[in-house]
């Protein structure tokens, strides 16, 4: 059994993560401060991925990377890479599918935190910088998470956009999704159904280690108020 499809949706998942993290908390930071006719906006353009079908965004995605366009044409001319139909073309297509979810889940948590906290650190000289790593994200840490946790398992389950940009070849391309479409488009259900077993088996182990967390988290919540 070839293990690519596994290692190269786990590569992309985990890269669309970490990099929906920093643009999900900076684009929720800052949209949480503006005003709310400019929030109502941004909100729309940043949160339209989520519900536009997968096949709209590959298309939207190949009239921007595609080596016909501008923007594909700039970088296979400048800096040699081709921006389609590669594997790190998938990366670009789970980055726009998952961030709305990172997204709207940091921006929830952000808006629920208490700002006197914030404004307590300013008193005592703490920068800006301070207060956002060591008191806004610690308080917003399990919005955060569980953003994070849809982030990734949207990315490593994502089909429609991926296959339009990235296609499926064995060995250079291939994710576990586009893996059991094809298997199962040539009725090699057997082989579909291990890798749908894999995917599974990733998401569940996944998911039960951040309840773990979640869990061992409140423990210590209410072993601190019970202290107090």
């Amino acid at each position: 059994m070839d293990w690519y499809p596994l290692w190269n949706s786990l590569r992309i998942a985990a890269i669309s993560t970490a990099a929906v993290f920093f643009l999900g908390l900076f684009a929720a930071y800052y949209i949480a401060k503006l005003p709310r006719a400019v929030k109502g906006v941004l909100d729309v353009v940043l949160t339209l991925p989520l519900v536009l079908p997968p096949t709209v965004v590959g298309w939207l995605l190949l009239c921007l990377l595609s080596p016909r366009r501008p923007l594909g044409e700039w970088a296979q001319a400048v800096l040699g890479l081709r921006l389609v139909m590669t594997w790190w073309s998938a990366v670009f297509a789970t980055i726009v599918v998952s961030f709305p979810l990172m997204y709207r889940t940091a921006r929830g948590a952000f808006e629920s935190f208490d700002a006197t906290l914030a404004d307590a650190g300013r008193t005592l000289g703490l920068s800006n910088t301070w207060i956002f790593w060591r008191v806004r994200m610690p308080y917003c840490r399990q919005g955060i998470l569980a953003g994070m946790v849809l982030a990734f398992a949207r990315a490593l389950g994502e089909y429609g956009a991926t296959s339009m940009v990235a296609g499926y070849t064995p060995g250079k391309t291939a994710t576990i999704s586009t893996t059991v479409y094809q298997l199962w488009r040539t009725n090699d259900d057997a082989g579909a159904l291990k890798w749908v077993l894999v995917n599974i088996a990733i998401s569940a182990v996944f998911l039960l280690a951040v309840n773990l967390l979640e869990s061992r988290e409140r423990q210590n919540r209410k072993g601190g108020r019970s202290c107090a």
